[in-house]
C-alpha cells in the first residue's frame, strides 16, 4: 500500500511539474505576442489553455482520490493539498496569460508606445523568472528559499507603478496612444497578478515543510494600498 501511494504521489508531483512547464511557456509567449503584435502566436496561447486546465482537473480528481482512499496523514496530507492548492495558482496564471493574448488580437494595428512596450517586456522577464523559481523551490522543497524568492515580486510591484506612470503621462501627452495604452495598463496588471500567484506557490511550499500558513511579502501588498 506504501508503495503504491508513494508511486501516486510522484506521479502527482511529475504531472504538477509538466503543468508548471507549460504555463511558465505560455506566459512568455503571449507577453512575445504582445509585444510583436502576433496574433498567430496570441491564438497559440489560447488553443493550448484547455489542455492546462485539463491538467489542473486531473490533478485535483487525482488528489481528492488519494484522500478518500488513502487516508493520508499530516506530511503526506500536506503533499496532496499543496500540489491542489499551487495548481490552482498554476492555472490562474494561465488565464492570465490567456487574457494577454486577447489583448494582443485587440490591441493590433493600434498607436505603439515603443518605450513602454520595452518596459512590459522587461517585467514580463521578471515575472516568468519568479514563476520558474517559485516552481523550482517548490521542486526541492527549500522553504527558505521559497521565502527569499518571494521578495522578488517586490521588484515587480515597482515596476508595474512605474509602468502606469508612463501609460498616464502617454495618454495625457498624445490623445492617439489611448486605446494601445488601456491595452499596456491591462496587460501590466494581468503580469502583477501572474507575479501574485507565483508568491502564492512560494507561500505553498513554507506550508509543505513547517505544516504554517502565512503570507509572504504582505508588509509590502498593505504599504503600497496605503499610498
Amino acid at each position: 500500500m506504501r508503495s503504491n501511494f508513494e508511486k501516486e504521489l510522484h506521479e502527482l508531483h511529475d504531472n504538477f511539474g509538466r503543468m508548471g512547464r507549460l504555463v511558465s511557456e505560455n506566459i512568455g509567449r503571449a507577453v512575445k505576442s504582445f509585444i510583436d503584435h502576433d496574433k498567430q502566436q496570441a491564438q497559440y496561447v489560447i488553443d493550448t489553455d484547455p489542455s492546462i486546465n485539463g491538467i489542473e482537473v486531473e490533478l485535483e480528481k487525482k488528489s481528492f482520490e488519494m484522500i478518500a482512499l488513502q487516508q493520508p496523514v499530516t506530511t503526506d496530507l500536506r503533499n496532496i493539498v499543496t500540489i491542489m492548492k499551487a495548481s490552482s495558482d498554476l492555472e490562474r496564471m494561465a488565464d492570465h496569460a490567456v487574457s494577454i493574448a486577447k489583448a494582443t488580437i485587440k490591441v493590433k494595428g493600434e498607436a505603439r508606445v515603443y518605450g513602454i512596450e520595452d518596459e512590459i517586456a522587461h517585467t514580463a522577464d521578471l515575472v516568468i523568472q519568479l514563476v520558474i523559481d517559485a516552481l523550482e523551490a517548490y521542486r526541492v522543497q527549500d522553504d527558505q528559499w521559497a521565502r527569499e524568492i518571494a521578495k522578488q515580486d517586490i521588484s515587480i510591484d515597482k515596476q508595474a507603478k512605474k509602468i502606469n506612470a508612463h501609460i498616464i503621462s502617454e495618454m495625457k501627452k498624445d490623445p492617439d496612444t489611448i486605446l494601445g495604452n488601456t491595452y499596456y495598463m491591462l496587460v501590466t496588471s494581468y503580469l502583477e497578478r501572474i507575479g501574485d500567484y507565483a508568491t502564492n506557490i512560494c507561500e505553498w511550499v513554507v506550508y509543505l515543510k513547517t505544516g504554517k500558513l502565512i503570507e509572504l511579502n504582505n508588509h509590502v501588498k498593505q504599504d503600497s494600498q496605503d499610498n
